[in-house]
C-alpha cells in the first residue's frame, strides 16, 4: 500500500494521508460496487487493500449530511465523488487519483482483473 500511495501522491500533489484516505474511499467503493470474484482477486494482489477498505467504511453510517447528499444522487460514481472531495482530493485531482490506483491495480493483479471491475460500474471508466 506504501508504494501505491506514493505513486499517487507523486502523481495527484496530495499529502500521504489524503491519499491514504481517498484510497480507502476508492477501494471500499469497489468492495461494495463491483464484481466479487475480481474485487477480492484485486484485494488479493494488493497487501493492506481490505485494511484502508475496512477504515473507509469505519466512518460510515449512512447518515449525516453526507448520506443525504449520496443518497439524493442514487450513490454510485457520484456519491465516490463527494467522499473524495470532503476527504480533500479536488475534483481536478480525482481522474489522476483514479488512473494511478488502477494502473498500480492493472500492474499487480491484470487486466483479466481489472476490466471487469471496470466494466461492471456504471461512470467508472470516465476516472480510469
Amino acid at each position: 500500500m506504501e508504494e501505491l500511495i506514493a505513486r499517487v501522491t507523486n502523481v495527484t500533489g496530495l499529502d500521504a494521508a489524503t491519499a491514504q484516505t481517498a484510497i480507502g474511499h476508492i477501494l471500499a467503493f469497489l468492495q461494495k460496487e463491483g464484481p466479487a470474484t475480481e474485487v477480492a482477486q484485486l484485494f488479493a494482489a494488493m497487501p493492506g487493500a481490505d485494511a484502508a477498505a475496512a477504515q473507509s467504511n469505519e466512518g460510515e453510517g449512512g447518515g449525516g449530511l453526507m448520506g443525504m447528499l449520496g443518497g439524493m444522487m442514487g450513490g454510485g460514481v457520484m456519491a465516490l465523488g463527494q467522499k473524495l472531495m470532503a476527504a480533500g482530493v479536488p475534483m481536478g485531482q480525482m481522474q489522476p487519483l483514479g488512473r494511478e490506483l488502477f494502473a498500480f491495480g492493472r500492474e499487480k493483479a491484470g487486466e483479466d482483473v481489472m476490466g471487469p471491475i471496470v466494466g461492471s460500474i456504471p461512470g467508472l471508466n470516465q476516472f480510469v
